[in-house]
């Protein structure tokens, strides 16, 4: 127990009301009780303004030691707060309201139970424009516009900066090849000189971010990517459900459901077909041929009929098919990538960023983006890789599991039998009996 005024000595004064307010302002960061009760109320909140089937399950989250984490990891509070949403959206939507001030919380778990409604909110957002009243999606644009605010507070006005490393320097993991020289025998050479230094090639991945008041048309792609990379930056601890709709909003904006999706899939089809051409037996079909591929894209859900499931003449879904800038595009695309080829992640969560990223790719050979082509291909091959390592490594192991039983079996095959009653006595040395 701290000891009160009075035990102190006469020297010792107590801490005055300003220099604790100003210790408090200099860490942002609560304190433990303080993180713990801030969460717990605004757990309290969110089961007041859902409906009373679910306000049970997520109001008993708040009894948990660690409320917010609690939070942000109940499937249950997830699929309500989403339910709420897509139902909402307006400038009175409690939900939004809810998220609204959650964000703006200094305790980072709530932040990011709040961050984690950010793609459907997005998905929902772009899927109602344009807007039948204008105060129809402002709870939507206020919760886009906070995360845009915390991202450009936490840049200081400061563009991010990637830089590409020069292989014409040597490094730790690389030297460069060296021109071949003549080298005299009778003269010798003179010192190397060394190389001049490179000028780094430095990349903006990000602008410089300007304060926005509110979501113009013009600024509306940056400001849905900006909060996209906010997203990605916590993607390692959002839940699964979160990172299922992130990858169903990305496909539903690319909105290419043509053949086109499946080129890459098909070449693969075509070359395991032709590989096996030689090593079926003449009695067996066609159809057999790459069969195990068929079954595994059947499984991802991708790979639809033999001819797509939508002719590239066909209409599109005009309500969720939307213009993808680059600097909407990029965020998605990193975002797709950590889905698709994180250990970690679920089945789910894989096999739903295999169907966008293959929509973005048809997307973008449509469109004739470069750098989304070479993203988007990049990734569909890695998925490819991924799957037949897995595929490889599974049957390794049921052909080693096989072969250990193999081996078990035929070891106590080979044993002696014996009766199963009859206890085996052991067998005494023999005496040979000299006369003397």
């Amino acid at each position: 127990m701290p000891p009160s005024p009075s035990s102190t000595g006469a020297g010792a004064a107590s801490p005055s009301p300003s220099a604790s307010a100003s210790a408090s302002a200099s860490d942002p960061t609560p304190s433990w009780w303080d993180s713990v009760s801030q969460a717990r109320s605004r757990i309290q909140a969110l089961s007041s303004i859902l409906p009373p089937a679910a306000s049970h399950d997520v109001a008993a989250l708040a009894d948990s030691d660690r409320p917010a984490r609690a939070l942000l990891r109940s499937p249950a509070a997830y699929a309500a707060l989403s339910d709420a949403l897509r139902a909402g959206g307006g400038a009175d939507d409690p939900a939004c309201h809810w998220l609204y001030d959650t964000l703006l919380s200094a305790d980072p778990d709530l932040r990011l139970a709040a961050l984690a409604f950010l793609p459907l909110l997005a998905a929902l957002y772009l899927r109602r424009l344009p807007p039948e009243l204008p105060s129809s999606l402002s709870g939507f644009e206020a919760v886009l516009l906070a995360v845009y605010s915390s991202e450009a507070k936490n840049r200081q006005g400061k563009p991010v900066l990637v830089q590409v490393p020069d292989l014409s320097v040597p490094s730790l993991y690389h030297t460069p090849a060296s021109s071949p020289s003549s080298k005299s025998p009778r003269r010798p050479q003179p010192p190397p000189i060394p190389p001049p230094q490179a000028t780094p090639v430095v990349g903006v991945l990000s602008p410089p971010l300007e304060p926005q008041a509110a979501v113009k048309s013009t600024k509306r792609a940056g400001i849905i990517g900006v909060a996209f990379e906010a997203y990605y930056s916590k993607i390692s601890q959002m839940p699964a459900a979160s990172k299922v709709d992130a990858c169903n909003a990305v496909a539903a904006w690319a909105g290419q459901y043509c053949k086109c999706r499946f080129e890459l899939d098909d070449k693969e089809l075509e070359e395991e077909e032709g590989e096996s051409l030689g090593s079926v037996s003449p009695m067996s079909s066609e159809a057999d041929n790459g069969k195990e591929l068929e079954e595994e894209l059947a499984r991802m859900r991708i790979n639809g009929d033999s001819s797509g499931r939508r002719n590239c003449h066909e209409e599109y879904d005009k309500e969720a098919r939307v213009p993808l800038p680059w600097e909407l595009l990029q965020p998605v695309i990193r975002v797709l990538g950590h889905c698709l080829l994180a250990p970690l992640n679920p089945v789910e969560v894989r096999d739903a960023a295999a169907d966008a990223i293959r929509a973005v790719y048809a997307r973008a050979c449509h469109d004739l983006v470069p750098q989304a082509i070479l993203a988007s291909r990049s990734l569909i091959e890695l998925d490819k890789s991924a799957r037949k390592a897995a595929k490889a490594a599974e049957a390794a192991a049921s052909g080693a599991i096989v072969a250990a039983g193999t081996a078990g079996s035929t070891a106590s095959s080979s044993r002696p039998s014996s009766k199963p009653n009859t206890p085996s006595k052991q067998r005494k040395p023999d005496t040979l009996l000299v006369s003397k």
